[in-house]
């Protein structure tokens, strides 16, 4: 924390000077900056009239970050956590604890472009995803089932086309570093005036810091955009990823202090990782189509129609999984504009959305990564749907109202086809729910807007967690409820080269689905009293010295986020423990991300990173912590002019600088106190791209 509040006040006093300088000798901009539009809350407005939480991470933003996991990119979003446990192996929260996803992304409903990543289930595949596909990411924070279904944290949004980028090219890359690094990534983009097509290769592989850690993955991305007949347009999207990891286990106190590298070890009663070769493989197909129809200048409508199929392998210590998921569904919404006037600016939404994600899984017994005797075999086809209706106004273009809601279903039918061989499917309904969701900004003077809101989260409970790994179904968990207020501002100069968003908001869980274990280290789920979550967010965005060509320091660009998470447990007892009070496992208090990038003559630039985390409980009881830790990464890259089309790139990185060692993403909660999965010690790469 100390070295990220010296970084601010150094930056802070050279901007004073620079400030100065650039008075009496005024530079001219020569690159363009890109105003900040979301397209999150069903169409497109800029980030400063929006009255909610959202982050936005372009293009730009996206390539200075290490283009081989989302970690370093999503993290660098005040509120949002992510870990990789392993390489592949994501978890993700907003504004949230990760007791629900002891692997996976849940409780966060994920898009890609107009179709749903997140399955009926409540399952996301986020790990199958090449973040380097991806133009841009937006983060809506907060619980917003009014418009996007059931969620507790929030939304995220990839999107694979860059609005800002519409012409002709190929571009390609490659780039390696230690333990195995290798990453080899080609696009290709057609446009014409009214049609764009896409595509997106790549191929990944790691090694990995510790035992039993390589991954890879055969990646492939399509978009193809056709504008017909004026301003009605119509988009296919469609991905391959083949996805293959295997995961080191977590180690205990003294075996990651003495030697972190090791996977889990075997016990007098269990095998080890490696003895059992566990690992997950992940296929994934999924594809859609996406029709905006204008019927007139006030009247549209949006529909998009998709499917995935998932296959899914885990060999794991006491147990070999596999599962075979269907997905189809579509989601479609009219939009009536009223008339523009100089005092009134409305729109109403109408909407509806339907997945049904049909699963076959199957149990059996693992020798050494080889199926063994079949366990248990289940059939899970889940439902969910909601209709949902908002209405938007703004008034004399200073005050910007939104009010929505949405009404939402979920339910699941079983059948075990082994060992009971049930003929007949046994139907599992949710009361239907509400989730409203009231918002407000007011534009205070122009570079200045105060925004508040109130919404309610639900979350029901995910395929996984009804069928754990203790092969279970367990039809008395429900859903996670509970209400959202939130407030904060937003400040900007004229030509956005200067953002200050905060925010501080309170959010009341209740029914909260939390995980145990059993004995055997097979776990399962239950609704466990509460949360009370308390929070502070704030994010500042400074282009000091805008980018010219008339100076050595070509450009200087400052980023800070700050999080500060209040959470605490309510309610909550389970056996005769009582953890009311307690720290929400797995949630650091304070998290700050400092960077720092200069650009300079010859097309030399430099990116350094500060990431600061405080100390993490471990347990429910918070009397285990991971201690906290500080992450220094660097970037250099230079871009020689070959001609006017083409764009050549080498760039050299460092990551963990500092050489911590510290564990990015722990097992909450273990069996044996296995809590610790180390992350690799300072690490390099390099590579190169071109785009012509």
């Amino acid at each position: 924390m100390l070295k990220s509040v010296t970084t601010i006040a150094f930056v802070l006093a050279a901007t004073v000077t620079v400030n100065a300088q650039n008075k009496i000798h005024p530079k001219k901009d020569t690159t363009r900056l890109e105003p900040v539009v979301i397209k999150g809350y069903l169409n497109e407005q800029p980030i400063i009239t929006v009255p909610a939480s959202v982050s936005v991470l372009g293009a730009a933003q996206l390539r200075i970050q290490p283009d081989n996991s989302f970690v370093n990119a999503l993290n660098t979003v005040p509120g949002v956590r992510t870990e990789e446990r392993s390489p592949g192996s994501y978890r993700l929260s907003l504004r949230g604890s990760l007791l629900r996803s002891p692997f996976g992304v849940r409780d966060v409903k994920i898009y890609f472009d107009d179709i749903p990543l997140t399955d009926a289930g409540g399952n996301s595949y986020l790990n199958a995803i090449d973040i380097a596909a991806i133009q841009k990411v937006e983060i809506l924070k907060g619980p917003d089932g009014s418009l996007f279904g059931a969620n507790s944290g929030g939304v995220v949004i990839l999107s694979p086309l860059n609005r800002y980028n519409d012409s002709t090219f190929i571009s390609a890359g490659v780039s390696g570093g230690s333990y195995g690094l290798f990453h080899e990534k080609a696009n290709a983009q057609v446009t014409t005036s009214n049609y764009t097509f896409n595509i997106n290769q790549s191929f990944q592989t790691y090694h990995g810091y510790r035992q039993n850690s390589d991954t890879h993955r055969n990646y492939i991305q399509l978009a193809d955009s056709w504008n017909y007949s004026g301003k009605n347009t119509l988009k296919a999207l469609g991905i391959y990823s083949d996805l293959a990891y295997q995961t080191p286990g977590g180690l205990n106190l003294t075996q990651y202090t003495s030697n972190p590298r090791l996977a889990r070890q075997p016990t007098p009663t269990l095998p080890g990782a490696i003895q059992q070769r566990i690992g997950i493989t992940t296929k994934m197909y999924l594809g859609g189509l996406t029709n905006e129809y204008h019927f007139n200048d006030h009247i549209r409508n949006v529909l998009a129609v998709f499917g995935n199929h998932v296959d899914f392998a885990n060999p794991f210590i006491t147990n070999y999984e596999q599962r075979s998921e269907n997905t189809y569904g579509f989601r479609t919404y009219f939009e009536l504009s009223g008339n523009k006037k100089p005092n009134l600016d409305w729109k109403v939404d109408l909407g509806f959305e339907w997945q049904q994600t049909n699963s076959h899984i199957a149990n059996y017994g693992n020798k050494q990564g080889v199926k063994d005797t079949t366990q248990t075999v289940d059939d899970i086809h889940t439902n969910q749907h909601f209709v949902f209706a908002r209405y938007t106004a703004d008034v004399y273009k200073r005050l910007h109202i939104e009010a929505a809601v949405s009404l939402n279903d979920y339910g699941y039918d079983f059948k075990n086809r082994y060992p009971l061989n049930q003929q007949d499917f046994t139907n599992r309904n949710f009361s239907a729910q509400l989730m409203p969701r009231l918002a407000l900004s007011y534009q205070i003077i122009n570079p200045l807007a105060w925004r508040a809101s109130v919404s309610r989260g639900y979350s029901s409970p995910t395929t996984a967690e009804v069928r754990p790994t203790d092969n279970i179904i367990n039809t008395s968990l429900q859903a996670q409820y509970g209400w959202n207020y939130e407030t904060g501002f937003r400040l900007r100069n004229s030509d956005e080269s200067f953002m200050l968003d905060a925010s501080v908001y309170y959010y009341r869980l209740d029914n909260a689905i939390v995980r145990r274990l059993n004995a055997d280290e097979t776990e399962h789920y239950i609704n466990a009293g509460g949360t009370n979550q308390l929070g502070t967010e704030a994010s500042l965005y400074w282009w000091i010295i805008r980018p010219n060509g008339n100076s050595f320091v070509r450009g200087l660009q400052f980023n800070e986020s700050f999080t500060y998470s209040h959470f605490r447990f309510r309610d909550y007892i389970v056996a005769d423990a009582n953890y009311s009070g307690s720290r929400l496992t797995g949630v650091p208090k304070n998290v700050f991300v400092t960077s720092v990038q200069v650009r300079f003559p010859e097309n030399i630039s430099a990116f350094v990173q500060h990431t600061f985390t405080s100390k993490i409980p471990l347990n429910d009881a918070s009397t285990v912590y991971a201690n906290r830790y500080n992450l220094l990464q660097a970037r250099v890259s230079y871009q020689p002019t070959i001609g006017r089309k083409t764009r050549f790139e080498i760039f050299a990185a460092a990551d963990n600088l500092l050489n911590e060692k510290y564990s990015l993403g722990n097992d909450l909660n273990a069996v044996g106190n296995r809590y610790y999965n180390a992350a690799p010690l300072r690490n390099y790469s390099a590579g190169m791209n071109f785009r012509y």
